[in-house]
């Protein structure tokens, strides 16, 4: 790999390594089977998932508002429902993680998450998944209280990696998030496809050998 000015490499993990945690389709999935009226749902989700994805609630705390407590007839446990919402968690691209393997191979750079996540459901994907043999450190939603794409997170991320903005690249799949990345003085590279993300890292300076 070349050398470049980057020095930290920030991920997104839902929509770049894994399914979303907990978006409209896997929420939809799973409260459909349950007979949960989404509608009803998705009238109170924003403003209860505020607090969750900021560490603000627990997520026992989050289901009994969203959906246990609204829909009493449903003969379901918070534990058996959350065994419902960690199975929606899959690997997204494969390739993503040969690329991520090869920088953390590479010894060049400090990799790091950042990602809009609650606590709980944060540690279950880095568990599951084995995230943490590729990652320095974590900077979660759910642990900062506060969500991409408002500036302070991205300013916790700097704080974390002990380096000024313009040597850091962060990698999200959506637009807004990378605007606000560039808005903090970082690099930024939307995520589209594995082969996008190789050529953008080679314009970056960062050429990633496929094994």
């Amino acid at each position: 790999m070349s050398e470049g000015p980057i020095r930290t490499i920030f991920w997104d993990i839902g929509g770049v390594l894994l399914t979303n945690g907990w978006d409209v389709n896997q929420r939809a999935r799973v409260l459909s089977g349950l007979g949960v009226d989404l509608k009803a749902y998705e009238a109170v989700h924003d403003s209860v998932n505020y607090f969750w994805e900021r560490g603000l609630m627990s997520a026992r705390d989050f289901f009994e508002k969203t959906v246990l407590g609204a829909n009493p007839q449903l003969k379901v446990s918070f534990e058996e429902l959350w065994k419902l919402v960690c199975g929606e968690s899959r690997v997204l691209h494969p390739e993503s993680f040969e690329i991520l393997e090869e920088l953390r191979e590479s010894g060049q750079f400090r990799l790091a998450t950042l990602n809009n996540e609650s606590r709980e459901l944060n540690e279950y994907r880095l568990n599951t998944f084995g995230l943490g043999q590729y990652f320095d450190y974590f900077i979660c939603s759910g642990s900062v209280h506060e969500m991409k794409p408002l500036a302070e997170i991205y300013r916790a991320a700097t704080d974390v990696s002990g380096l000024p903005p313009e040597t850091a690249l962060f990698i999200d799949d959506k637009q807004e998030n990378c605007d606000a990345a560039s808005a903090m003085g970082m690099h930024a590279i939307r995520f589209e496809s594995p082969a996008q993300l190789r050529a953008a890292l080679a314009e970056c300076g960062i050429t990633v050998q496929v094994s």
